[in-house]
C-alpha cells in the first residue's frame, strides 16, 4: 500500500496590478502581457493583471494613489514626476526609445523634411510629446513650426488617416506602432525621423520609490518575468503573436481574413521589438531592461531645451541602478526561453 504524504499547501499569489496608458493592450505589449499567458509570474509567485489607463500621466497618478503597484510609463512623464513634480517614480527598465515618425505618402511630392515647408501636418493632440519633437526636428532643418507649417489634431486610427488621404494634411506625425497601423491599412508611406530620436530613451517600466523600500523581491521578480517574455518575443515574434490571440482574444483585430489580420498583428508587433531591440542596443546591448542615464540626461536636456520642464535633477535620481539589480533580472535560463520560443507548444 503505498504511503500518502500531506503536501504543504501552496502559498497564496500575492496580486499586483500593472497600467498600462492605453485603450487596448493590444499585441505590441509582449514584456506585460506574456508572462501572463505564459505563467512567468505565477512562478514568480505574483498574480499579475495589467489595467488601461489614460496615459503615463494617469499611471503615475495610481501609482501615487496606491491603486496600482508598476506602470508602464514615457521618458518624458517619469522625467517630469522627478523634475517639475517632485514625485518619486523610479525607472526599473528601459523598454523602447523614440519612435516617432512624420508620415507622409509613399509616392507623393514630399521626399524629406524640407519638402514640409508650407504643408499641414496631422498629430494624435496638441497636448502631446510628440509636438515638441516634431517642432525641434522641423527648426534644425530651417523651417519655422510656429509660421511654416500648420500642425492640426486629428485624433487617431481612422479618422488621422482620412485627414491624411482627403489631403487635409499632407503630413502625419505618430509613434512607430501608428504609422504600422496606417500601412496595414492600406496606405503606403515614406517615414520621416531626426534620427536622434532614436538615441533617446522613450517606453520605460516604473515603480515608485516606496514600492522598491517595502518590498524589493517583488520588484526584481516582476521585472524579471518582463525581461524574460521580452527574450521570448524577440526570439519568435509569431508565437508572441499566436499567445497573445489566444490567451486575449478580445483584443484580436477584425475585419479582414485570418491570415491578413496576423499578417496585421505581426507587423505591429515587430515594429515595437525594432524599438525596443533599440533601446537594448542604446544601454549597452547586453542585459535586458539596462537603462543608460547617459540616455536619460540626453532626453531631460532636450524637454528642457523645449521648455517641458523648469529645472533638472541628477539623472540617476529617477532610475533604479542598484548594483546587481538589472543581473539579477536577467538571472533565468535563458536557452530555455529561448528554447521554448521557437517550439512554441500548445498554440
Amino acid at each position: 500500500m503505498a504511503a500518502v504524504h500531506a503536501q504543504a499547501p501552496a502559498r497564496p499569489l500575492k496580486p499586483v496590478t500593472i497600467a498600462l496608458g492605453t485603450q487596448v493592450v493590444n499585441v505590441t505589449y509582449p514584456w506585460l502581457t506574456l508572462p501572463i499567458a505564459l505563467g512567468y509570474w505565477k512562478e514568480e509567485g505574483y498574480d499579475v493583471k495589467v489595467v488601461t489607463v489614460g496615459g503615463s500621466l494617469q499611471g503615475i497618478q495610481q501609482m501615487v494613489a496606491g491603486g496600482v503597484e508598476f506602470a508602464q510609463v514615457n521618458s518624458t512623464g517619469l522625467i517630469q514626476a522627478n523634475t517639475d513634480n517632485n514625485v518619486a517614480v523610479r525607472g526599473l527598465m528601459g523598454t523602447g526609445v523614440i519612435d516617432w515618425g512624420i508620415g507622409v505618402t509613399q509616392d507623393g511630392p514630399i521626399k524629406s523634411v524640407t519638402d514640409l515647408k508650407g504643408k499641414k501636418i496631422g498629430i494624435f493632440s496638441l497636448g502631446t510629446g510628440g509636438v515638441p519633437l516634431l517642432k525641434g526636428y522641423l527648426r534644425s532643418n530651417g523651417i519655422d513650426p510656429d509660421k511654416d507649417v500648420q500642425i492640426i489634431a486629428t485624433g487617431a486610427g481612422a479618422p488621422a488617416l482620412e485627414a491624411l488621404k482627403s489631403d487635409r494634411v499632407q503630413a502625419l506625425m505618430f509613434w512607430g506602432s501608428a504609422l504600422t497601423g496606417f500601412q496595414n491599412a492600406g496606405t503606403p508611406l515614406r517615414v520621416l525621423y531626426a534620427p536622434a530620436w532614436r538615441a533617446l530613451p522613450d517606453f520605460t517600466f516604473a515603480t515608485m520609490q516606496k514600492t522598491i523600500d517595502a518590498d524589493p523581491a517583488m520588484v526584481e521578480a516582476i521585472s524579471r518575468g518582463a525581461a524574460k517574455a521580452t527574450l521570448f518575443a524577440w526570439t519568435n515574434p509569431d508565437c508572441a503573436r499566436r499567445i497573445h490571440w489566444k490567451n486575449f482574444p478580445s483584443t484580436k483585430p477584425t475585419g479582414a481574413d485570418e491570415a491578413t489580420l496576423a499578417k496585421w498583428d505581426l507587423a505591429l508587433l515587430n515594429t515595437q521589438l525594432d524599438t525596443m531591440k533599440a533601446a537594448h542596443t542604446m544601454n549597452g546591448g547586453k542585459l535586458i531592461g539596462a537603462m543608460d542615464p547617459a540616455a536619460y540626461g540626453r532626453m531631460q536636456d532636450f524637454m528642457q531645451g523645449e521648455g517641458l520642464i523648469k529645472r533638472t535633477v541628477p539623472v540617476e535620481s529617477m532610475l533604479y541602478l542598484k548594483p546587481g539589480f538589472v543581473e539579477a533580472i536577467n538571472r533565468f535560463d535563458r536557452q530555455a526561453v529561448i528554447d521554448a520560443a521557437k517550439a512554441c507548444k500548445n498554440v
